[in-house]
């Protein structure tokens, strides 16, 4: 194979995902199409309700889709597997364990030797920026720090995509703007493939390659933008603004017409 190839990483066909509630059937997910390709990051983005965090779960293998493919370098995804690594918003972190455990986590559960465990864990706590608090329990570390265990926790296992479910979504504007740049380091430095649900539209800008534009309810694609800026990026650049208001025009629009139809059905 050509060395400069790019394959598909990620590869999502007619993904449908139907809710049952109170007899009610929610159609969350209909027709929803995407392609990630290796080494590439991918926001999602999209009105509230409109499916982000439920296409992430089933790619996670967190939840059953109702019909459609769903493929991990060709991989029909069926279950949760050690190749999909999440990232969840509010840590979930064991309390109990320290840093340095809970990153092992998924190791012990793979029966891992402690010396190979901890060759991996040394290595994820120098990417991550964590040397020092190896021995800290999570009520001892900020919201930042607590977040970087958790992509250190999720890389453990080597996985072939990042699935991050608004990771910094409770973290303060600084601290956000902090972890968006450690982000892209430890994925400059790893090569992974990220896909990132988002609801801030600035985050997208800063971090992407694509931005995925959903639909509200029945999730799908809207518009893929690309984010032809080069990094690292300056959020009052011309280029990023031309951008983030490119971006802001399609969920204004997605919003107005989602909003008319909610005053048809009145």
């Amino acid at each position: 194979m050509d060395g400069n190839e790019v394959t598909t990483c990620i590869n999502i066909q007619g993904l449908s995902k139907v809710f049952t509630r109170d007899r009610l059937a929610i159609r969350a997910l209909e027709g929803f199409d995407l392609e990630v390709l290796d080494g590439e990051f991918v926001c999602l983005l999209g009105p509230s309700g409109c499916g982000k965090t439920t296409v992430l779960r089933i790619i996670a293998g967190l939840e059953l889709k109702s019909g459609g493919v769903v493929q991990v370098h060709g991989r029909e995804i069926c279950d949760a597997g050690s190749d999909r690594g999440m990232v969840f918003q509010e840590f979930a972190l064991f309390p109990w364990r320290t840093v340095k455990s809970n990153i092992e986590f998924g190791l012990e559960i793979k029966s891992l030797a402690p010396e190979r465990r901890g060759e991996i864990s040394k290595r994820l706590i120098e990417l991550v920026g964590l040397q020092g608090f190896e021995s800290a329990h999570p009520n001892e570390l900020s919201g930042g720090m607590k977040q970087r265990v958790g992509i250190a926790r999720a890389l453990a296992n080597d996985p072939e995509v990042l699935l991050m479910d608004e990771p910094f979504g409770s973290l303060d504007a600084q601290t956000r703007n902090m972890m968006q740049k450690e982000l892209l380091r430890i994925w400059s430095a790893t090569g992974k493939t990220i896909l990132f649900v988002t609801h801030s539209v600035d985050e997208a800008v800063f971090l992407a390659d694509r931005i995925v534009v959903m639909t509200a309810r029945p999730g799908r694609v809207r518009e893929v933008i690309g984010v032809d800026v080069p990094r690292p990026r300056e959020r009052t650049s011309r280029e990023f603004i031309a951008v983030r208001g490119k971006v802001l025009s399609e969920l204004d629009e997605e919003f107005e017409k989602a909003r008319a139809k909610e005053l048809a059905r009145k």
